[in-house]
């Protein structure tokens, strides 16, 4: 009889997912969907072959280094993978992969409502029903400013930005402007509007959405100064990680109504430390990081892991790679 790999699961994963899991893997689940500390992790981790973690376990090199050597691969349940250190893993000879293209779709869909809802102050309205303080209407009660032929600059030109700028442009008519590594082939532009560098792009962007990769050259990348060369009232919209903003920077903006409003799923120190003056302003849209949080994603992210786990103990190189 076959002995299957044992695979620590560190979070709850969609039914259809853990049900492949126990058919093919000896899958040691998370009971309760409760965060486990890094020593958890560890001592869990005896014996298993590999590990199937989300972007809330901070597998750092001090905890891959402590991994115990029988585990060969880590399968993120993620397409960001600044949660793991990829160095520390390839010097210890793990595997880790990662699960791209999957929910691009359905960050695209979270990034343009939180354009659309930053731009007509939807958080607002919202609680202004709720709360049963809305009283009457007048010309100049709640009015946003509109998105459609604005110009939307994308940082990031990736396959999330380039679905974005689909729907906005299609949608919505807005012009795309763009700024990333490299520049993209004709057919993929789409007409969308190249710049060398993120200073370039940024006076060109009525709305700013974010989606890039949380590295240390990108980390603080939307500083004061950055944010100083956007137009007056301008959006900032980010699903991509909160590493990539300087927090304090963006409230002085929005308070001081240099920037009309921001969107933002994603945050530094989420979810119980976020940068408090966010809470405290009317004109930011706030969501809990919910990107790829549709059932359709959700499944697809998981199988997508366990093809990369198919494939490893199947002698294949896997197709999601990172490390």
């Amino acid at each position: 009889m076959t002995v299957k790999p044992a695979i620590l699961v560190t979070r709850k994963l969609p039914d259809a997912v853990e049900e492949r899991l126990r058919r093919d893997y000896d899958p040691r689940l998370n009971p309760d969907d409760g965060l486990y500390s890094s020593d958890e992790l560890i001592e869990l981790c005896k014996g298993a072959a590999g590990i199937v973690p989300c972007h809330t376990e901070q597998l750092s090199a001090e905890v891959i280094e402590r991994l115990p050597g029988s585990i060969k691969i880590i399968a993120n349940f993620s397409v960001g993978v600044d949660h793991c250190d990829l160095n520390a893993a390839r010097k210890k000879g793990i595997t880790v992969t990662n699960t791209p293209e999957v929910l691009n779709e359905a960050t695209a869909e979270i990034a343009l409502l939180l354009i659309l809802a930053a731009s007509r102050r939807a958080g607002e309205g919202e609680r202004l029903v709720r709360s049963r303080e809305w009283r009457d209407w007048s010309p100049d009660f709640m009015v946003g400013v509109q998105s459609t032929g604005k110009n939307l600059g994308i940082i990031g030109m990736g396959r999330v930005g380039q679905v974005l700028a689909r729907k906005a442009r299609d949608g919505l008519g807005m012009n795309i402007h763009y700024h990333n590594r490299t520049r993209l082939p004709p057919e993929q532009e789409a007409g969308a509007i190249f710049y060398d560098s993120v200073e370039e792009l940024l006076p060109n962007a009525d709305v700013l959405s974010l989606h890039c990769p949380a590295t240390p050259e990108t980390t603080g990348l939307l500083n004061g100064e950055r944010i100083s060369l956007l137009p007056d009232g301008a959006v900032v919209v980010n699903t991509a990680r909160g590493a990539l903003i300087d927090d304090a920077a963006l409230v002085a903006a929005l308070s001081s109504g240099k920037l009309w409003a921001a969107g933002l799923d994603v945050y530094n120190n989420e979810p119980v430390d976020i940068h408090p003056g966010y809470r405290d302003l009317d004109n930011v849209f706030l969501l809990p990081h919910i990107g790829s949080a549709t059932r359709e994603t959700r499944v697809a992210m998981g199988f997508r892991a366990l093809d990369n786990l198919d494939a490893y103990f199947a002698g294949r190189e896997p197709g999601d790679r990172v490390a």
